[in-house]
């Protein structure tokens, strides 16, 4: 956007994101980027990280690119199983090939267990790494027994993002 008598400013735009998976037996906990031993394990196609998918859902949005189905749903196999650090570093290439820049995300998980706060700096390090260095803050809410992640049968994710257009360097 160009304002009279100002320098060319970059293009903004924000997605949402969210994600919501169910608790299920036979699987480990992947949460935030970070294994969580001992704890039962969401059920998905991939790794069932709701933090990381709804940031890839919010990123993918803000950049116009679909959303999570539509990059590494069930109709693509050879996503089946994978981290949500694999899918959010993925994330991070098709923005860049679209000519975007991860300005920062924000993301909230719901739900009663595990408890985010002891290992929140570790967790948002964790994102942003596989984000390339974007800034990334990290919360963590319950719904006072309301609902299925009230209830302890799920957890869910909710990720705002910023992305601002790459400009081309002048030759």
């Amino acid at each position: 956007m160009t304002i009279p008598g100002q320098l060319a400013l970059p293009m903004l735009r924000i997605g949402i994101g969210v994600d919501v998976h169910k608790f299920g037996a036979g699987t480990e906990l992947y949460l935030a980027g970070l294994h969580w031993p001992g704890e039962l394990g969401l059920v998905g196609h991939s790794d069932g990280d709701v933090a990381a998918h709804a940031i890839c859902s919010a990123l993918l949005s803000a950049a116009g690119l679909g959303d999570l189905g539509s990059q590494f749903g069930v109709s693509r196999p050879e996503w089946a199983g994978a981290r949500g650090a694999v899918l959010l570093g993925r994330t991070v290439e098709l923005l860049s090939e679209a000519g975007w820049t991860i300005g920062n995300v924000s993301v909230q998980i719901i739900g009663n267990r595990p408890r985010i706060s002891p290992r929140r700096d570790e967790a948002q390090a964790a994102l942003s790494a596989a984000l390339g260095g974007a800034l990334v803050s990290l919360s963590a809410t319950t719904t006072d027994g309301l609902g299925l992640t009230g209830r302890g049968e799920g957890a869910a994710a909710i990720a705002t993002a910023l992305v601002l257009r790459q400009t081309p360097t002048p030759p």
